[in-house]
């Protein structure tokens, strides 16, 4: 193995700050202020199980696409028998959809908090500048574009954070000492759901290959090291921002008793209590997250519509210039015509959770698959960990529905 360089790692650094994005999007915003403004600081230890989970899952998804030389979508395509497949397929495209509706609602309110817009006036916004980043700027540009909104967003929160001056020795157990109960069950699986999000997955295995340095094994097991250290440092980041945005809700909403039913209550109830700029700051990462997230979407769409069809992923196609923003029009019908738009944000982040085994048991079948990984096949350590990940998603999944149905949530 060759001796590690720091300048690769800088030539390396990007992929994961692309998934990073995906999971501080405007449908954890939705979730973690609720599940902050309602349970205080309880719900941080899923933040961080989450996290954990995310780091072993994206990195196993990576690996994937360095073993093969494919995306996840395409292995799937060509593993599994046609009906398991297209089902699989049909599954992740409504989970995109889910997630399309909370990118553009997410920039859309961030829109109308900061220029007084309507909502679908900024939805429209956000579309039309997603569409153009997308279809006017090369892949890396784009990757240093979601890195500075990515930057922007977490110095958003760190001044926040010092605005609301939260007790930190009463968040740091909560961190990591998990406490859930029916009442909280909804939201600690919404929060699930809005960090371990299935169309990340895919999208980690297809952006891992915008780094070529070969194809030997050794070259391949040179480019996983340098993974790894983008995944965790990324992952961590984004850690630090959910985190964040809970202690931000709880630290205002919760300690002043003021249930937040909606994201611009939240801005507009932030500013009395912590202060017109812990305002404005609210609504300028919202805009960010909006708008990055869109974008890292359609890149994850235009990938597993093209994957699973078994065409070229060509930019320069119609069918991936369709796929691109394909899901973003029932998704703009959804807001259009949507009463409840927080409700919807964090319904949305339900359906992602409810897909999520329909992503990771393939996942951990290809991983396990030693004809299609070689040498890179997942030791027993990491399979099982990533196979307790999966029980525990489906679990919580079980319990939620049961929670639904007999009226107990």
């Amino acid at each position: 193995m060759k001796s590690f360089s720091l300048k690769k790692l800088f030539s390396f650094l990007g992929p994961g700050f692309l998934i990073t994005i995906g999971f501080i999007d405007p449908g954890n915003w939705a979730t973690n202020i609720e599940g902050g403004s309602r349970f205080g600081y309880e719900l941080l230890w899923v933040v961080t199980l989450g996290t954990l989970m995310l780091i072993l899952i994206q990195h196993m998804a990576a690996k994937l696409g360095i073993a093969t030389g494919k995306s996840l979508a395409v292995n799937i395509r060509e593993f599994f028998p046609k009906p398991v497949a297209a089902f699989l397929g049909f599954s992740v495209i409504i989970s995109c959809i889910a997630t399309d509706v909370a990118e553009l609602l997410g920039g859309g309110i961030g829109f109308s908090l900061l220029f007084g817009f309507p909502l679908w006036i900024g939805v429209i916004l956000t579309l039309l500048i997603k569409a153009f980043l997308l279809v006017s700027q090369r892949y890396h540009r784009i990757e240093k574009i979601i890195v500075g909104f990515l930057g922007i967003i977490t110095l958003c929160y760190i001044f926040e954070l010092w605005i609301v001056n939260p007790d930190w020795s009463e968040i740091a157990p909560r961190l990591v000492i998990p406490t859930i109960g029916k009442n909280s069950i909804y939201i600690a699986l919404a929060i699930l759901g809005a960090l371990v999000m299935p169309h990340n997955i895919f999208l980690h295995s297809n952006i891992i290959h915008s780094r070529k340095w070969g194809v030997s094994e050794e070259e391949k097991k040179d480019l996983l090291r340098y993974e790894k250290i983008d995944t965790l440092f990324a992952m961590t980041l984004g850690w630090v921002v959910n985190t964040a945005m809970i202690i931000v809700a709880a630290s205002v909403f919760f300690r002043n008793h003021i249930p937040v039913t909606t994201i611009e209550q939240a801005s507009i109830t932030l500013k009395p209590l912590a202060g017109q700029f812990a305002g404005i700051l609210f609504a300028v990462a919202l805009v960010f997250s909006g708008i990055s997230s869109s974008i890292t979407i359609s890149m994850a769409e235009a990938n597993i519509i093209t994957g699973f069809l078994g065409k070229p992923e060509d930019p320069r196609s119609i069918l991936y210039r369709s796929a691109v923003l394909i899901t973003s029009i029932p998704a703009l019908l959804i807001i259009l015509f949507s009463v409840d738009s927080f409700r919807v944000l964090i319904f949305s982040q339900v359906i992602l959770s409810i897909q999520l085994p329909f992503t990771l048991i393939p996942l951990l079948i290809l991983s396990r698959s030693t004809p299609l990984m070689g040498s890179f096949k997942s030791l027993k350590m990491e399979f099982a960990a990533a196979s307790i990940i999966s029980a525990l998603v489906i679990g919580l999944n079980i319990y939620f529905f049961y929670t639904t149905l007999t009226g107990e949530n």
